[in-house]
């Protein structure tokens, strides 16, 4: 049997998936993010783009949290078996392929984000689809539709608007024509620009979020020094009123009542003045925002991914999360019933023990992906590079313009081991024909 080793990797990883959904039926609801995914009223988002909201609201007929979660998981089983095709395809045996792709099978993060009603299990199968297609083979069509998915990426969470650009960029550094990199860039401007034009109408603005500048803000809470900075007065409102060594980490600066950007009137105004202060900021200090981003980062040193003492959403309840009123009806009217996270033992108590040791720490991931890098220009695997290129700019980018978060590292991993993958290849199959001819003597 060719595929021995994937079929028996896959049966526990699709024996998780099960416990999962029937340990925390019908879904895990993530604070307010969940609830605004699923109202019932469509509409841009403020803070997120809504790309998300849109897949729910056609899955909306089902009235099934439950429904929504299995989907995930099978995506992402869907994706770990076509990054093995690739992988296979290119030469590897078959257990190798298999052992590459077993992080996506068996993480214990993955598994909670996919059981999660947030975006980020369809952004990991979206952005990692559209990657291993182009790498697969480049041509109008597949380019094209890589494009797509990676616009589609973009207007589900706007850190994957880069890896359009990252890609274009692979297309014209690697001479395939114009062509393909037309099509790529095309297709992905479909779903970008509909969003945009559908923000144009409905609040006036042409872009995909009015919270860019809100988030780059929370970042220079990190450091900013109104003393350095001499911000004007219009924007001297903006100033943190607390010592450096006293504040709390960005994100709680967007919500919690302290936050001097609450003070600001209207969605609009307040994001823009909330980019200039960012802005102004880092060209004042650039050193500190350089160290406050290397502290980020320094958490993917970090070998355990959560302590058994601390308090954080991304661990599996061990008991009922009840649902706040004022958000309970947009869950029960999607759910039409409870939606509430119920904890069905022993299934969920076997899932929480899995979650202690079930995932690679992120120092062997990071040293994957540097490695892999390295690896890929030693041996001149070029189509390793867009894949781990743009893992790179996934783990890389939010410490840059928001703040590190465990949960932003996780759509590298498919990417990593792609990319690792592809390193051990024999010979770069995906090179332009031109590149492969051999020379001829005359």
């Amino acid at each position: 049997m060719a595929h021995r080793a994937l079929v028996i990797a896959m049966l526990p990883a699709i024996g998780l998936r099960v416990l999962t959904v029937l340990g925390f039926p019908p879904a895990i609801l993530f604070y307010g993010d969940s609830f605004a995914f699923l109202k019932e009223e469509l509409a841009p988002g403020t803070a997120r783009p809504s790309g998300y909201s849109l897949l729910l609201a056609l899955l909306r007929p089902a009235h099934s949290l439950t429904l929504v979660t299995v989907l995930q998981h099978l995506l992402v089983l869907g994706l770990a078996v076509a990054l093995y095709a690739l992988l296979r395809h290119r030469g590897l045996p078959g257990w190798g392929a298999t052992l590459l792709v077993t992080p996506l099978l068996y993480d214990e993060f993955l598994l909670l984000l996919e059981h999660m009603i947030m975006a980020d299990a369809v952004f990991i199968v979206l952005v990692a689809a559209a990657v291993a297609l182009i790498v697969w083979r480049v041509t109008p069509a597949t380019a094209a539709v890589g494009g797509l998915l990676l616009g589609l990426a973009g207007i589900t969470r706007t850190v994957g608007l880069p890896l359009l650009i990252l890609t274009a960029a692979y297309l014209l550094v690697r001479r395939y024509g114009w062509r393909p990199l037309v099509a790529l860039l095309v297709a992905g401007a479909i779903p970008l620009g509909a969003y945009a034009t559908w923000m144009k109408v409905e609040k006036g603005k042409f872009g995909l979020t009015e919270a860019d500048g809100n988030f780059l803000w929370s970042r220079t809470m990190s450091f900013a020094d109104c003393e350095v900075i001499k911000p004007s007065e219009r924007l001297a409102v903006l100033c943190p009123g607390m010592p450096v060594e006293q504040r709390p980490y960005p994100p709680h600066w967007l919500w919690e009542s302290f936050s001097p950007l609450l003070k600001v009137p209207g969605t609009a105004n307040r994001n823009q003045l909330a980019g200039e202060f960012a802005r102004q900021a880092i060209l004042a200090q650039p050193g500190a925002y350089l160290g406050a981003v290397a502290t980020d980062l320094r958490q993917l040193l970090r070998w355990e991914r959560t302590a058994v003492d601390e308090k954080t959403p991304y661990k599996l309840p061990a008991s009922e999360r009840p649902i706040s009123e004022s958000v309970r009806g947009v869950a029960e009217s999607y759910e039409a019933g409870p939606a509430a996270t119920r904890v069905v033992e022993p299934f969920a108590g076997w899932l929480r023990a899995y979650q202690r040791f079930g995932y690679v720490p992120f120092p062997l991931l990071t040293l994957a992906l540097v490695a892999t890098l390295a690896a890929a220009l030693v041996r001149r695997r070029w189509d390793a590079l867009l894949p781990g290129l743009a893992a790179l700019a996934l783990i890389a980018s939010p410490p840059f313009l928001a703040a590190f978060d465990v949960r932003y590292v996780i759509p590298a991993i498919p990417l990593i081991c792609l990319a690792a993958g592809l390193t051990l290849v024999k010979q770069d199959r995906a090179a332009p024909a031109r590149e492969r001819e051999p020379v001829k003597v005359a």
